[in-house]
């Protein structure tokens, strides 16, 4: 029954390939998920999976997981291997293939996320933090710093920009993010005279709009486009020079993006689309930290001494 249970796994993660346009990595993970469950219940029909396998392998996950050094997985782990799970039962049921229904699999309660964002003044001294660098290293940092607060990018869809991607004359752009899903993001001023700056000083032919400028090789044609982890580092490398102590990363300006918009009144469908988040409730984190009415009523209530009488 292995090979069976094999067979169907490999074909759900070609569906989740062609079908449902799902990246390369989050297929694997989807495998990875998969392959442990299916070691674990040791490859079992598709009909013989059912709810009492599934909260013994809960237990499992939460308890003891052969091969780790913790003594458990995360929460969010633990899900994401329930996740996996449950979309390839949705997989089976869409087949007419008989097995346990994904809707009886609850995920695990987790706690809430903290989110790490910049005030405006860190803010102001981060992202001034390059102007005193007026070589071509420093006006692409500058432009990193400003593309990422103007736009919300995640650090991969700003490392794989292309030149021809991005139109200063609209300064708008459409990116491609999580699931192959397209959005529009849009440019502030600060953040259109930053590439402009940058852009009118390269004289390479790359096709990517940020690369390395290596100085002992400043003749390469097509120098090679930064990765993530390049993007990473420059972003920590102007944090602490600004003289910001907490852990500053590119998502921390993504974090920062969002906090700004919601703080200035933008409705949280709105910062939803801008970010690219499939579900509000990704979204809804922000809230608990940005809700300027729930401050009023503070203000406005809290502290008052009781009118004679009541």
């Amino acid at each position: 029954m292995a090979k069976a249970l094999q067979t169907l796994m490999r074909e759900f993660c070609e569906y989740l390939e062609i079908e449902r346009g799902r990246s390369d990595k989050t297929t694997k993970n989807y495998h990875f998920y998969l392959h442990r469950f299916a070691e674990w219940a040791e490859w079992p029909n598709p009909g013989e999976i059912t709810l009492e396998m599934v909260r013994k392998y809960r237990l499992y996950l939460n308890r003891d997981v052969a091969g780790r050094d913790e003594e458990s997985l995360q929460k969010n782990t633990q899900n994401y291997h329930l996740i996996a799970l449950r979309a390839f039962l949705k997989y089976l049921a869409k087949r007419d293939i008989h097995t346990l229904s994904a809707d009886k699999i609850e995920l695990a309660k987790q706690g809430s996320r903290h989110v790490t964002f910049l005030e405006p003044e860190e803010l102001t001294r981060f992202l001034t933090g390059p102007d005193s660098d007026d070589s071509l290293v420093g006006l692409r940092d500058k432009a990193i710093l400003e593309l990422l607060f103007s736009t919300g990018l995640r650090v991969s869809e700003c490392a794989g920009l292309r030149i021809d991607q991005v139109n200063l004359k609209r300064d708008e752009f459409t990116v491609k993010g999580k699931g192959s899903k397209h959005r529009v993001v849009f440019l502030a001023d600060d953040a259109r005279r930053a590439l402009k700056a940058y852009a009118d000083r390269r004289r390479d032919v790359s096709e990517y709009l940020f690369v390395r400028h290596d100085r002992a090789r400043h003749n390469v044609e097509a120098p090679a486009p930064l990765t993530p982890r390049s993007v990473q580092r420059i972003v920590d490398r102007y944090a602490r020079l600004a003289g910001i102590t907490k852990a500053v990363t590119p998502h921390t300006l993504r974090h920062t993006f969002a906090t700004d918009l919601l703080r200035n009144g933008a409705d949280i469908r709105s910062v939803q689309s801008l970010l690219g988040h499939e579900s509000i409730t990704t979204t809804q984190v922000y809230t608990h930290i940005t809700d300027k009415e729930l401050k009023r009523v503070h203000q406005q209530f809290h502290g008052k001494k009781p009118e004679k009488g009541l």
